[in-house]
């Protein structure tokens, strides 16, 4: 249970008590005090015991994990190194075995937990492989779905790597991969989702959204629940349709139709699912709460982030581009606490960072930044624990296995005990 004292810290705040009908106007922290820390001196004490979640992958909603990390001893993999790797979104694959990644020329690897490598497969021409390929993956069981940026799609045995069937898309996939059923789902650089059979990799249906001449280099997020897909697209736009026939259901669009040449700049986070409530935020000073059922706005914040929120006992963490952390209550949208996370660092050094993942254990807040560093804070008071230089480049998110973390480099993965 959260230790809030949940009516103290509304009077600080100047909030009335929580109502449902309450509007967003009411709710919003004026834009000068979002770079100032509110309420800092309150603790945050959360439940000792992590439930864990079902279903985490459909919805992107991992909580709080099972991770505490005492010694942070690090372990690198090598990979032959992976060419324009900044500003690209892997994802490692993990099973019981080890793990997979892929490296140069599009070579997918699988290794085991002591660095031994299991298999190693290339599935590319000769010509294909001067295209700088980059792969990212999904799972299905004992099986892989693969998807690269030249837009071939194909699936592979887990266990041994050997290809089952191979296609190819009108244009790149550009989104989160979810599987559900027998079906796998995915949005391309045209702002078209497509559902595809994971039998022989036919497409079942695809719904095509409004598109724009500029594509996104963020991933789009892709979420399903009792047979609801909903996903969002380069233009700000939140669609839900039905997963089985494609069928449209509503649509909530984010940015103004007057202005898209503005979504050139648009970068939107994962759609983040809880109960009937979706949660994202985006770079335009955006943070939004939907309901999943008819796509009708509960609450709506002023908070400038990119980066997936945790959610975890009804409380939102998230943490705005210039580093500013902020607990929300999910269910209205009231902030109870902000603090600045880049305090340690001068004016100077700041301008030039920019939060990329953040991950929340027992005790302790993981940040990544875009200068391959990472910051570790004490959840209940977010002191700044330690520093880590991981690389001084572009680093992945963090993946959790086995209470251990996990990062991609361009040229290794790296595993923090």
């Amino acid at each position: 249970m959260i230790k809030f004292l949940i009516i103290f810290l509304f009077v600080l705040s100047n909030c009335s008590s929580i109502k449902k009908e309450s509007k967003v106007e009411n709710t919003l922290i004026k834009e000068d005090n979002l770079k100032k820390n509110f309420n800092s001196n309150i603790e945050i004490n959360l439940n000792k015991i992590i439930k864990t979640k079902s279903f985490r992958e459909l919805k992107n909603n991992y909580g709080r994990r099972n991770i505490q990390i005492i010694s942070y001893n690090e372990k690198k993999y090598k990979i032959k190194k992976i060419k324009n790797f900044q500003n690209f979104e892997p994802n490692i694959i993990f099973d019981e075995q080890g793990f997979v990644f892929f490296e140069s020329k599009g070579t997918i690897l699988k290794y085991d937990y002591s660095g031994n490598l299991i298999w190693k497969k290339n599935y590319y021409s000769k010509q294909e492989k001067k295209s700088k390929i980059l792969i990212n993956f999904s799972l299905d069981n004992k099986n892989l779905i693969v998807y690269d940026n030249i837009s071939k799609y194909y699936k592979i045995n887990l266990e041994t790597g050997e290809l089952i069937w191979m296609k190819r898309s009108p244009s790149k996939f550009n989104s989160q991969i979810k599987i559900f059923d027998d079906k796998f789902y995915a949005v391309n650089s045209e702002n078209v989702i497509f559902c595809i059979s994971l039998i022989n990799g036919e497409i079942i249906w695809n719904y095509k959204t409004e598109n724009f001449f500029i594509k996104s280099n963020k991933k789009l997020s892709i979420i399903i629940d009792n047979r609801i897909v909903v996903f969002s697209n380069s233009m700000g736009d939140i669609t839900a349709l039905n997963a089985y026939d494609g069928s449209f259901l509503w649509q909530t669009p984010t940015q103004n139709n007057k202005i898209y040449a503005e979504s050139i700049s648009l970068s939107t986070s994962d759609l983040v699912l809880e109960g009937d409530s979706i949660f994202f935020s985006n770079n335009k000073n955006e943070f939004y709460s939907l309901n999943k059922n008819n796509g009708f706005v509960n609450w709506k914040q002023l908070i400038n982030s990119d980066i997936r929120p945790i959610l975890t006992e009804k409380i939102l963490f998230t943490v705005s581009i210039e580093g500013i952390l902020f607990v929300i209550d999910s269910v209205n949208g009231n902030i109870l606490k902000s603090q600045d996370l880049f305090r340690k660092f001068k004016k100077k050094k700041r301008g030039n960072l920019k939060p990329s993942n953040i991950l929340m254990g027992e005790d302790n807040l993981f940040m990544t930044l875009n200068d391959g560093r990472m910051l570790i804070f004490q959840i209940n008071n977010l002191e700044l624990v330690d520093e880590l230089k991981l690389d001084n480049n572009s680093i992945s998110e963090m993946f959790v296995y086995n209470q251990k973390i996990y990062l991609a480099k361009d040229n290794s993965i790296i595993e923090l005990r």
